[in-house]
């Protein structure tokens, strides 16, 4: 289905820095408060707009409406209208707005290391399944098979490790070893700092979850003098 993009002139990105560098046309890109985060939200598929609100706490529907046209405007972003029955509009990466996961996750990779990083605060239902592509320890999956779902909220998401690759999605798990329903302030707890799931958090295999677990940890702290 054809994307529509936004070209009108209040929408289109100004220049800020004048400067060659890829660096700083990144951040003439995504670089205004809450674009990036925008472009996280969308990493796991469409989403409509008030679900990015809902996922975005603290924007306004105005800073919201005006990030999404930039984003539109540099071609990193665009919407479409879902066909019936459910006709309503999403907005979606482009082809080349879905390369910025590998930035994406550097960078937090980069920022996990800061002394001054709390992975106890809020985050949203894609932030936590981001982490999880951020975070996962390749080295220690060896043969390790497992597939666990996750319901956050009203939303279904799954995980599968197999041939030392993770694959982490929007969708209910075909057969999982363990499903957990938590919030995601819940699920990275455990998964980074070893805090318990609530009870009768998990259905099935705990041992399987625990196993899951285990390949996933935050980088140690810089030292910062």
């Amino acid at each position: 289905m054809k994307l529509e993009k936004i070209t009108s002139k209040s929408a289109k990105a100004s220049r800020w820095y004048d400067d060659a560098c890829g660096t700083a046309h990144a951040l003439e890109l995504v670089g205004e408060r809450w674009s990036l985060l925008i472009v996280r939200e969308l990493l796991l598929g469409p989403r409509r707009f008030g679900d990015l609100k809902s996922s975005l706490k603290g924007i306004s529907a105005n800073v919201l409406t005006q990030r999404l046209e930039g984003l539109e405007a540099a071609g990193v972003a665009a919407r479409r209208k879902l066909p019936p029955p459910a006709s309503v509009q999403v907005y979606e990466l482009t082809d080349w707005g879905m390369e910025a996961e590998e930035a994406i996750k550097s960078l937090g990779r980069w920022a996990a290391r800061s002394p001054d990083h709390d992975p106890t605060l809020p985050l949203s239902a894609v932030s936590f399944m981001l982490s999880m592509r951020t975070m996962f320890a390749a080295d220690r999956a060896g043969a390790a098979d497992l597939s666990i779902g996750f319901l956050i909220g009203e939303e279904a998401f799954r995980a599968r490790i197999k041939d030392g690759r993770l694959t982490a999605e929007r969708g209910e798990a075909e057969a999982p070893d363990a499903v957990v329903t938590a919030s995601p302030e819940e699920l990275a707890g455990f998964l980074y700092v070893g805090a318990p799931l609530p009870p009768g958090a998990v259905a099935g295999d705990a041992e399987a979850l625990d196993r899951y677990a285990a390949l996933f940890g935050l980088p140690d702290k810089a030292c910062v003098v």
